[in-house]
């Protein structure tokens, strides 16, 4: 029997605090080790900054941070997880990534609008139910607004620039 692969979601499994959490998987550029990040001034909070990955400069953000969740504490096993939202590629702070896995459709449920819960509605797509655990799947084209994508690419182009300027010979 050839299985419909276009009935289920493919997503990177990580976790934030005590939360498990899915993305696309068809986002995810790449997982990396926690790296030195460069402080970009006049940012909002949940930037941490920028990290230069092979020559890229890519903007840094604590998804816990951005979604109102009590992270623990940066460990060896933090990682930084490079996605794609829309045209934009930032990496996304969260507090290890546990596997990739397939989930059905039909076991994906809308949030009941009665649940309270600090993360924004908007930024979730549902809920995966999987045997023993529930999974929450956030849409990243909505967790960061148009203004603040066009905050980080400023201030990304600007250290490029200096970088550039900085690295030509004297």
């Amino acid at each position: 029997m050839v299985e419909d692969k276009a009935k289920e979601y493919q997503l990177v499994v990580f976790t934030i605090g005590d939360e498990e959490f899915g993305v696309d998987i068809n986002q995810v550029r790449e997982i990396v080790r926690l790296v030195q990040i460069t402080y970009l001034p006049k940012a909002p909070q949940f930037i941490e900054g920028v990290v230069n990955l092979r020559g890229q400069v890519l903007a840094v953000i604590d998804l816990s941070k951005k979604l109102n969740i009590e992270a623990k504490a940066r460990s060896d096993s933090t990682r930084i997880v490079i996605v794609e939202v829309g045209e934009n590629t930032v990496g996304m702070i969260v507090g290890s990534v546990s596997e990739v896995l397939r989930l059905p459709f039909k076991n994906v449920e809308e949030v009941p609008s009665i649940v309270d819960t600090e993360i924004p509605e908007h930024y979730i797509k549902g809920v995966g139910k999987l045997k023993d655990r529930l999974l929450v799947l956030l849409d990243l084209n909505r967790i960061l607004t148009p203004e603040e994508v066009q905050h980080v690419e400023k201030q990304v182009k600007n250290l490029s620039a200096k970088e550039a300027k900085d690295q030509e010979p004297q």
